[in-house]
């Protein structure tokens, strides 16, 4: 994809349309799921035509069951059929799908368009998709990305809707049948082969296996990514294990054995190596059991589908989530710069001060000692202040991987509103706090916990920066709900929130504030469903909003309930666990 720009606004903007894109991507198989082929064609179509803004989509699907493919189009300020539409792209390209160009340029119902083809499957053996567009750069690399990420998804899931509708079939013709002629069993083994036959013809790698593990069939689509000769498949009961990365044996092994044992079949993600390369790629393995009338097992019928692709999709859907929550945290970074330099500055000055004040009374005769050691006293408690203003900044910032530990969210808080006071000062804004002193410990991600504090009462400041006509003031305070929950409420009597934005505020990239990017409470629900938790807002009776959270208490337990079932031994080893947490 292409680099991001060195300018922040624009490097957000495109993180978002890139999350966007992902996020669409993602859901194109859910989309479908249950559908027909004719329902995730047109929605592929849709999908592609939103997301690349393109004149011409045209899809056309191959169906080895189906006398006539089925063709799908969209074409803007044409009334063309999408037989039509097939037929010129024909007559443009040429006659066999397999040879046509990578991307070409051509004159399509008067508009000169750049034209790229994309097959759906390895060798295009479900279908093609073409797609247009007057811009002479298309495809760029982002968009090329997106055109296969967006064919391989559809691909998935065609593949997925054929093979369960084919077994379905398979599975009604094989009951009806089992159920005529149960006594005759050189019809059961008819049908069994007719399954296999059309085992033969399903688009993914398919296969058969007895009831005691031993495979009986595997189909050509198996054989030509793996690599193995038929022969040693049957003949060898776990030749399929050694395609398997070494890595997911055991897994694996242990789930399809169970499965085979329990009679339920299974369900699981193995990589397997292609021959092609030698890459070792995520498939998804599932197998089902065929019975006969009196609900005996006859064989399991199994299909494994290719979803690297997918897997890593989300993947880079995680990353760039992080990436906003780390980029949410600069932010907030900058926005303190002024609280920040106030903090550190007072010690600072308090410390040259109090030092210039020792010196004077050294040199006074007699030397004033006592008063000397009083300001030295002094001198290293401005000292100390200075130090914890900037432990708790690097801390509070610091890009790391998530800490579970016991935390105390009255104190979280309180440091948090240290940082802020000097910001809240300068806002002409009245904090007021209520902290229970009974609060038990809760276990989370202590810096993570306080971001969620921090975006929360910084919204709220940004809330009252409009009122003119009363006292800006906000109420933080945590206690224990009647749910055995700790619970943080930040009030403020600010402009408000309308309904829309009740509903809406914790959605990604939706803010009610100009220049906002609509990460920030975003970032914060996320924080507090990974602590098991949720995050909501109310409006106020009067004017101003109420956000509140809370976070469910580990098994219930205060820290005195801790302490008191903690052994010696247990008890030196939490120890010395806290203390490496505060070196770090």
């Amino acid at each position: 994809m292409e680099m991001l720009c060195k300018d922040p606004a624009e490097e957000i903007k495109q993180l978002q349309r890139c999350n966007n894109d992902l996020v669409s991507l993602l859901a194109l198989p859910a989309l479908c799921t249950g559908g027909d082929s004719s329902q995730i064609a047109r929605t592929l179509v849709d999908v592609l035509q939103r997301m690349l803004s393109l004149e011409l989509v045209y899809v056309v699907l191959k169906d080895p069951l189906a006398e006539m493919p089925e063709e799908f189009a969209r074409v803007t300020q044409s009334a063309l059929q999408p037989r039509e539409i097939g037929a010129e792209l024909q007559r443009l390209l040429g006659d066999d799908p397999q040879k046509w160009p990578s991307r070409a340029s051509r004159r399509f119902v008067d508009k000169d368009l750049s034209i790229v083809p994309a097959r759906l499957g390895l060798h295009g053996e479900i279908g093609m998709v073409v797609v247009g567009t007057e811009r002479s750069d298309f495809p760029s690399q982002t968009e090329e990305l997106i055109l296969r990420m967006a064919t391989n998804q559809a691909a998935i899931a065609l593949r997925e809707t054929r093979l369960l509708n084919e077994q379905k079939r398979v599975a009604e013709e094989l009951d009806q049948r089992v159920a005529q002629r149960t006594k005759e069993l050189a019809s059961a083994n008819q049908e069994l082969q007719l399954q296999v036959g059309l085992l033969q013809l399903i688009p993914v790698a398919a296969w058969t296996i007895l009831p005691n593990g031993t495979t009986d069939f595997v189909n050509n689509i198996w054989l030509e990514y793996t690599g193995q000769e038929l022969d040693y498949v049957l003949s060898t009961p776990a030749a399929w294990m050694t395609v398997v990365h070494p890595d997911d044996r055991d897994v694996a092994s242990t789930t399809f054995w169970e499965g085979i044992r329990t009679g339920q079949g299974f369900a699981m993600e193995t990589r397997f190596r292609r021959i092609q390369d030698g890459a070792y790629r995520w498939h998804l393995n599932r197998a089902v059991a065929l019975r006969d009338p009196n609900g005996k097992v006859v064989k399991f019928v199994g299909t494994s589908t290719d979803i690297d692709d997918q897997k890593k999709a989300q993947d880079t859907l995680r990353n760039t989530q992080a990436e906003l929550a780390n980029m949410t945290r600069a932010t907030t970074m900058g926005q303190l710069t002024a609280s920040i330099a106030h903090e550190v500055n007072q010690p600072l000055s308090g410390i040259i001060t109090n030092a210039g004040t020792c010196l004077r009374m050294l040199d006074a005769h007699p030397p004033n000692i006592e008063g000397a050691r009083e300001t030295a006293n002094r001198t290293i408690r401005d000292g100390n202040r200075a130090s914890e203003v900037v432990m708790r900044l690097r801390a509070l910032f610091s890009k790391r991987q998530a800490v579970t530990e016991p935390v105390d969210l009255n104190e979280a808080a309180m440091e948090v509103v240290a940082l802020l006071l000097s910001q809240l000062q300068k806002c002409d804004v009245m904090l007021r706090s209520d902290f229970d002193e009974d609060l038990p410990l809760i276990v989370g991600d202590r810096v993570q916990l306080q971001q969620v504090i921090m975006n929360l009462l910084q919204n709220a400041c940004d809330a009252m920066s409009n009122v003119h006509d009363r006292s800006r003031q906000l109420l933080i305070q945590t206690h224990r709900d009647d749910g055995g929950n700790v619970r943080l409420m930040v009030q403020d009597n600010g402009t408000g929130l309308d309904p829309e934005a009740v509903n809406r505020v914790f959605d990604p990239f939706y803010t009610t504030k100009n220049g906002g990017m609509g990460i920030g409470l975003s970032v914060s629900r996320s924080i507090i469903e990974n602590h098991q938790g949720r995050i909501w807002v109310k409006p106020n009776d009067g004017p101003g909003a109420t956000f509140s959270f809370s976070i469910p208490l580990s098994a219930g337990r205060t820290i005195r309930e801790t302490l008191v079932n903690l052994t010696p031994r247990s008890a030196a080893t939490n120890v010395r666990e806290i203390a490496q947490n505060l070196d770090e």
